[in-house]
């Protein structure tokens, strides 16, 4: 009598994970994993955390703080690193900090250049990271599409898509340069609908933003803005309306939009899920603008 053993669709996409995970530890030097506090951040660590335990995960999680996150996602993680026994190593640019560069009186573009991607190019030469894990996913966006796992940077850190190598039958070539390194996708393959179900699969604890809740927020350009403090700059005859909204996407609060919604529980989003015709990203303002397209972003040393 015969038996046969099948992985689920989820087992085989982390079992999948965790092998890159491991290479990546074992072939470069000073690994890091980079941190937003998103829900796709969260399934990547746990995946880290199953790939090596009982041990302790053999590399620092990197968090570049724009100093403009919600405050729901700052007092996430830093209580959820600490309960972990994380070492969470944060990064601001100085220079950014110094010239108080924000999303209002210098646009989400030069927003995102200065205190995200030269942000993370500075954290990345400060500690001499030669290899950086990201949370990025090929469904989200269409020059992600294109990317490899092992998605190779040059000295600058930048990105050149007609640069990069074959990965046939998972086999990966980490060899890089001096001063060059590599961004690697452990969860390429997972689409945003696969995130949530492990989310739940897993009981794995997210920012509480992601959940519908009635919060203060002002329409712009077709899209709800959170009123998260008191640095929100409303024009002129704008009141900030309460509704029951969440986020299907978290990153600057000025530049992240809400999404009316009644999924308080991760069955609910799934359904929600279910139904979106709209990808998570069509949320980031920072997406909206041609010249700062993700291609772009990506070319210049973005995640």
């Amino acid at each position: 009598m015969s038996s046969s053993y099948n992985l689920t669709h989820l087992k085989v996409l982390e079992a999948e994970s965790i092998h890159i995970i491991r290479e990546v530890a074992a072939e470069f030097e000073r690994p890091v994993m980079l941190y937003s506090i998103g829900k796709d951040s969260a399934v990547m660590l746990r995946l880290a955390q199953k790939a090596f335990h009982p041990g302790r995960l053999p590399f620092p999680l990197l968090h570049v703080d724009t100093t403009w996150k919600f405050r729901a996602m700052i007092e996430f993680r830093d209580r959820y690193c600490r309960e972990q026994g994380l070492d969470l190593k944060v990064w601001t640019n100085p220079e950014g900090l110094a010239q108080n560069i924000n999303p209002f009186d210098h646009g989400s573009k030069k927003h995102t250049d200065v205190m995200k991607t030269a942000a993370l190019k500075q954290a990345l030469n400060h500690y001499q990271f030669d290899a950086a894990f990201g949370g990025a996913r090929r469904d989200e966006e269409k020059s992600r599409a294109k990317e490899r796992v092992y998605s190779f940077r040059d000295r600058l850190h930048q990105w050149d898509p007609k640069n990069q190598r074959p990965e046939l039958w998972n086999l990966y070539n980490c060899k890089v340069n001096k001063g060059e390194s590599i961004r690697a996708f452990p969860l390429s393959n997972w689409t945003e609908l696969d995130v949530w179900q492990y989310i739940h699969l897993e009981n794995i604890p997210i920012v509480p933003l992601y959940f519908a809740d009635v919060r203060p927020v002002v329409e712009r350009d077709g899209t709800l803005i959170m009123v998260d403090d008191e640095r929100m700059r409303l024009r002129p005859g704008e009141v900030p309306m309460m509704k029951r909204v969440r986020f299907r996407t978290l990153g600057c609060y000025p530049l992240t939009g809400a999404i009316e919604s009644t999924a308080t529980t991760l069955p609910e989003i799934i359904e929600e899920m279910l139904l979106a015709k709209n990808s998570e990203r069509q949320g980031r303002m920072i997406d909206h603008d041609e010249s700062g397209s993700m291609e772009q972003k990506k070319r210049e040393g973005y995640f």
